[in-house]
């Protein structure tokens, strides 16, 4: 049974489990995505030393501050899109 009966019922706790997963595996993902991009432009492969110089961190901040502004827009953009198409759902971290 729904809230006050409006709207779709309740999940069971199979489908609560199943969507915390996949909410994991996205946020993983996503994790990774930025790990990646983030370390590829900022952190040179010969490594020099072993502590991250200024330069290097200042560039991983402001390449993780652009890829979560970034992904909030993208969602936000979808978001809007399945609503006008009459769909739902979120799309994930911010969503």
């Amino acid at each position: 049974m729904s809230f006050l009966g409006f709207g779709r019922p309740q999940p069971s706790s199979a489908e609560k489990i199943a969507a915390v997963e996949a909410e994991m595996k996205l946020l993983t993902e996503m994790a990774n995505r930025l790990t990646k991009a983030c370390q590829q432009k900022c952190v040179p492969s010969d490594y020099r030393e072993a502590e991250l110089n200024k330069g290097e961190s200042v560039c991983l901040d402001r390449c993780a501050a652009k890829f979560f502004d970034v992904h909030m827009k993208v969602s936000e953009q979808l978001q809007q899109e399945s609503q006008q198409r009459g769909g739902g759902g979120g799309f994930g971290f911010g969503g």
